[in-house]
């Protein structure tokens, strides 16, 4: 049998392809991470990652694993709930970001109902910014959605590149202002990308502005302008904006889980945010992948 152990920091290595994020996320020494790989790996006989001193990459038996390991952990935590005799209750309310919604997150959840069916799910759909001004007021229990740029609170799900997408019939006119799509303010991704174009003195003005994700992408769709978003989950019908149009890159963006410790906070829910929060942090590679069909993206 595999160690539940081992087969958590795998995942925590697997999702943050890194020995030190996945230390600093699941609270242990760095070189207590690499034993737990060493053993699993000597428990299966085969080599799950491949890692130098620069990078850290799954291989095709690590990546085989990924399913295995996170069907073992949910086996054995059903398991360990129902020999325990305790059953979480109460109302969890749950604050995420829209750019999860196209993603595996209903599969997540649906297996937080399964196994917590006594639990009230109260989910609230926001701008990542607004997200954490709630949580701050004590109005949200668990909080999934991007970390502003500094920032180091809250547990690391993944980190991916921000990129400039649009249609790809879309053409950038060098000489005029850059046509942006938008959030409105709190947005952490607007805020991200009017930084990086003022710093590179590239002007630019909004065409569309909508608190809706899927109101953004029909106007990308519609060849109204330019968005930014994560890389790994542009929606179907839009590409990166090809290297020549000259926009500047816009770095890094951290997806994190924020738990509301506060004082007089109930403790069922502490609970249970505690509970989706492993069930989240178990299943993180699934949330960076899109949940249904997508078109081929060309390349730059």
């Amino acid at each position: 049998m595999y160690d539940p152990a081992q087969l958590r920091t795998f995942l925590a290595v697997a999702q943050t392809l890194s020995f030190t994020q996945a230390a600093r996320r699941l609270g242990l020494r760095q070189s207590t991470v690499s034993q737990h790989v060493r053993r699993l790996e000597d428990a299966t006989g085969r080599q799950l990652f491949a890692r130098d001193t620069h990078s850290v990459e799954l291989t095709e038996d690590g990546e085989a694993m990924l399913g295995f390991a996170r069907t073992i952990l949910q086996a054995h935590e059903r398991a360990s709930a129902f020999f325990a005799g305790t059953r979480l209750r109460g109302r969890l309310r749950f604050g995420v970001s829209e750019d999860f919604v196209l993603t595996r997150l209903p599969e997540i959840l649906q297996s937080f109902r399964r196994d917590h069916p006594e639990v009230d799910l109260e989910l609230t759909v926001e701008l990542s910014g607004t997200l954490h001004k709630r949580l701050e007021a004590g109005r949200l229990d668990l909080v999934l959605a991007k970390r502003r740029t500094g920032d180091t609170l809250g547990e690391l799900v993944w980190q991916d590149t921000l990129t400039w997408i649009g249609a790809p019939q879309l053409r950038l006119d060098p000489d005029r202002p850059v046509p942006l799509i938008v959030f409105p303010p709190p947005g952490i991704t607007r805020a991200r990308a009017l930084e990086v174009l003022e710093a590179h003195g590239r002007p630019w003005h909004i065409a569309c502005t909508s608190t809706s994700l899927s109101g953004l992408i029909a106007a990308a769709q519609a060849g109204l302008g330019v968005m930014a978003h994560t890389r790994g989950l542009i929606p179907p019908g839009l590409v990166p904006v090809p290297a020549r149009a000259g926009l500047p890159e816009l770095g890094d963006v951290d997806f994190v889980l924020l738990h509301n410790r506060r004082a007089g906070a109930q403790h069922g829910a502490q609970e249970a945010a505690d509970a989706l929060a492993a069930s989240i942090l178990a299943g993180g590679d699934r949330l960076h992948r899109p949940a249904g069909p997508r078109l081929p993206v060309s390349r730059r």
